[in-house]
């Protein structure tokens, strides 16, 4: 399965074009490096939470969206060849040296697929997910997800990828971890839903939340719900 590179960025909602181009020159690098997929997301519809959320995660503040992104590579072996790459390639250095947001606030890691169901169909918008699961329950966790990701497409999702940690860094500011108060024992799955639009999307979700099979016992649920945070998505660039 693929491996995937996710990112949480806190841009000023004023600098939106300016961070779509930056995305946009950036492309043809990444895809040197082997990246074969590459999606940025503008917050469209992101809650706040009672314990985490999308804008605690990176400081947002309240002139500034948050964008969940990522990058899709064909195996960890790719990742790791193009992190190395970039860290000496002199238009990588150039392209962040003027950046149109705070790059000390944001959270970025590398996760390995562990679900991939996909249905046709193009995706106009995501929800994305960052969740702390106990890492003992991987298994559990991945059986509940693939049935969960069954229901998601009954009702009109064109794809489910939920991604489990594998090279979260530590930040001195903001990290994955800290966004959902992740204890020593628990792994950071990065996980997003594409609809192929946000009207299927608002019509699927009350549909889904009454679905019996979307209820199971919250004593025995695989990871800690409270903890986790979700929200919903406009791609700003979505390149295959």
């Amino acid at each position: 399965m693929n491996y995937v590179q996710g990112f949480v960025t806190p841009v000023p909602t004023a600098n939106r074009e300016k961070y779509l181009e930056q995305a946009s020159n950036a492309v043809p690098v990444f895809r040197q490096f082997g990246v074969t997929r590459i999606v940025e997301g503008w917050g469209d519809d992101v809650p706040k939470g009672k314990l985490t959320d999308f804008q605690g995660a990176v400081q947002a503040r309240d002139d500034e969206t948050v964008v969940f992104s990522w990058m899709e590579y064909p195996d960890k072996a790719t990742y790791e060849a193009a992190n190395e790459k970039m860290k000496d390639d002199p238009r990588m250095k150039e392209m962040f040296s003027d950046m149109p947001f705070d790059g000390k606030r944001v959270i970025f890691g590398g996760f390995d697929t562990i679900v991939d169901e996909s249905s046709p169909g193009p995706a106009g918008y995501a929800d994305g997910y960052v969740v702390p699961v106990p890492s003992g329950n991987k298994k559990a966790y991945r059986e509940m997800a693939t049935k969960a990701a069954e229901v998601f497409k009954e009702y009109g999702a064109t794809r489910v990828v939920e991604a489990w940690g594998d090279d979260v860094p530590d930040g001195k500011v903001t990290d994955f971890k800290r966004a959902v108060k992740a204890r020593d024992d628990e792994t950071v799955v990065f996980s997003f839903v594409e609809w192929p639009d946000k009207a299927t999307r608002d019509a699927a979700w009350p549909r889904i939340m009454e679905d019996r099979r979307m209820q199971p016992d919250r004593d025995k649920m695989p990871f800690d719900g409270q903890r986790m945070f979700w929200g919903g998505f406009k791609p700003l660039l979505d390149e295959h």
